[in-house]
């Protein structure tokens, strides 16, 4: 078992509370968790430090809330860890800051943890796979953009200035996992999320406060086919919000059941699926609404259905993931505005064996 989320520096002062009750919640779960249910790591899916990644503020947003937590922490960078702002010396600049506290080559304590015992972890980038049992995660740099998150110079609209290496990263671990026939469930997480709702054929603002990567899931789609290998599930933050996606698609001679997750509400904000324009209040959707249209054109994924099966846009949370040798199991923890107010408001099951979703 193991958890996850995203976003949850604290910008200000206003917003500290909030972070301190996520990580304080995450904390007591590992606390008061039998050891064979306790969390054996958080999966920190980016917006680690707001705004940009400043070093002197890794304290205060991160080591600080976290300084229980007695389990490793891994993160990929989200685009407020890895924005460079004008002017900034090359020493300072937001990713090298992630590279000291999260890609160190031994085990040591950055300045950045200050007094505090938190050793810098050492992963081997800022994408990279994280094997554990039961479970493999490949972890994406998705980029400083605001949006779209971006993973190669392949879009066909716009030629980004970044290359392929991670076009070719994901493909040689997809390899991977065919030719060890991998049996554990395999998650893809990227900061940047595939799929954040917006109401049909609306571009004037109206949806939420992230849109979708449409062109990057296309791009990794497009290698999934090629390798004939695509994820039991997809984690993402970025929007402040819970959302969970069910896309159902063929992919070789199977249907499958894809959850795409959004878990952004770790601390930072919580904002509206759908936003009010012009005085006029807004019109959530229904859980369980097709959304089809938020596919784009142009893919190789040959889906039959992709619909938005739950959404919290209220409440602070974290993910619970546990996986063992027959099920996938994610839930989604609110943390309420009471100090260690939670629940469990969401549980998707995906059997390992053959891709589909089973009742919880």
């Amino acid at each position: 078992m193991f958890h996850a989320l995203g976003d949850s520096g604290a910008s200000n002062a206003g917003k500290y509370p909030r972070e301190l009750r996520v990580a304080d919640q995450v904390t007591l779960d590992c606390a008061s968790s039998a050891e064979s249910d306790r969390a054996a790591f958080l999966y920190h899916l980016g917006d680690i430090v707001y705004n940009f990644g400043e070093a002197r503020y890794y304290y205060d947003q991160f080591y600080e809330p976290f300084r229980n937590y007695p389990a490793p922490i891994f993160a990929i960078p989200g685009n407020h860890d890895s924005f460079v702002v004008p002017g900034t010396k090359p020493a300072d600049a937001p990713l090298v800051t992630f590279r000291r506290n999260f890609c160190a080559k031994q085990t040591i304590i950055t300045p950045e943890a200050g007094a505090l015992h938190r050793t810098a972890m050492m992963q081997p980038g800022v994408y990279f796979t994280l094997d554990a049992p039961f479970v493999r995660i490949i972890g994406l740099f998705s980029n400083a953009l605001e949006d779209p998150g971006v993973i190669s110079n392949l879009d066909k609209k716009r030629k980004w200035p970044v290359s392929n290496i991670q076009i070719d990263f994901l493909r040689a671990q997809l390899k991977l996992v065919k030719q060890q026939k991998f049996a554990g469930a395999l998650l893809l997480a990227t900061h940047h999320p595939a799929f954040s709702y917006s109401p049909p054929g609306k571009d004037d603002g109206t949806g939420g406060n992230h849109g979708c990567s449409t062109a990057m899931l296309q791009q990794i789609d497009t290698v999934c086919h090629e390798e004939g290998v695509y994820p039991h599930a997809f984690l993402s933050g970025h929007a402040h919000n819970y959302q969970r996606y069910t896309r159902i698609m063929e992919f070789g001679t199977q249907e499958i059941d894809v959850p795409f997750i959004v878990c952004g509400d770790g601390g930072h904000n919580v904002n509206a699926l759908v936003r009010a324009q012009r005085g006029k209040p807004a019109l959530e959707p229904i859980a369980g609404a097709d959304v089809g249209y938020l596919e784009g054109d142009g893919g190789v994924a040959k889906v039959k259905h992709l619909f938005l099966a739950k959404y919290d846009d209220h409440n602070y949370g974290y993910l619970r993931i546990h996986v063992d040798k027959d099920y996938l199991k994610i839930g989604f923890h609110q943390v309420g505005a009471g100090s260690l107010a939670q629940s469990r408001y969401d549980m998707v099951t995906v059997r390992l064996a053959d891709r589909h979703m089973v009742a919880n």
